[in-house]
């Protein structure tokens, strides 16, 4: 693939994790929370969302079990898609990168380049299977008639 492809292709990556992040904030706005901080509790779906009404959050009122879900996974789906942004961004900046660095210091511009890329893909595919696990336990809790919160 040539240059202008992948650039191409990294620049559209980065626009669709912002329009990602600016749906996931309005529909934060609109039901006042989200699932990742609410909770289960008698069979009853709650959001929550902090600063929005009070400092340390209030539950909304009770929401649908599917917009519940909704909510869940587009909280998950924030992980990847940052991932992919940092990693289009950190692409898109590599030669850049390595251009500045000095070759005969300690940590050279590729080095530095692929530890940054290391650290993106560890913290976002741990967050990523974290919040996915919580959602799971959430469910079961749920399933099993038991209170859930978070």
């Amino acid at each position: 693939m040539n240059r202008t492809t992948r650039n191409k292709i990294l620049i559209w990556v980065i626009a669709l994790g912002l329009v990602n992040f600016a749906v996931y904030t309005f529909f934060y706005w609109y039901l006042q929370g989200d699932a990742r901080n609410g909770f289960i509790e008698d069979g009853q779906f709650y959001l929550r969302g902090h600063f929005i009404r009070v400092r340390a959050g209030r539950a909304s009122a009770a929401v649908s079990r599917n917009w519940w879900i909704y909510s869940y996974i587009h909280s998950i789906s924030i992980w990847p898609t940052i991932g992919a942004v940092l990693l289009s961004m950190l692409c898109l900046a590599r030669p850049h990168i390595i251009a500045t660095m000095p070759t005969d210091s300690l940590l050279t511009g590729r080095t530095f380049v692929n530890l940054c890329a290391a650290v993106v893909i560890i913290v976002t595919l741990a967050n990523t299977a974290l919040f996915v696990w919580h959602l799971v336990q959430a469910l079961q809790a749920a399933n099993a008639g038991m209170d859930f919160g978070l």
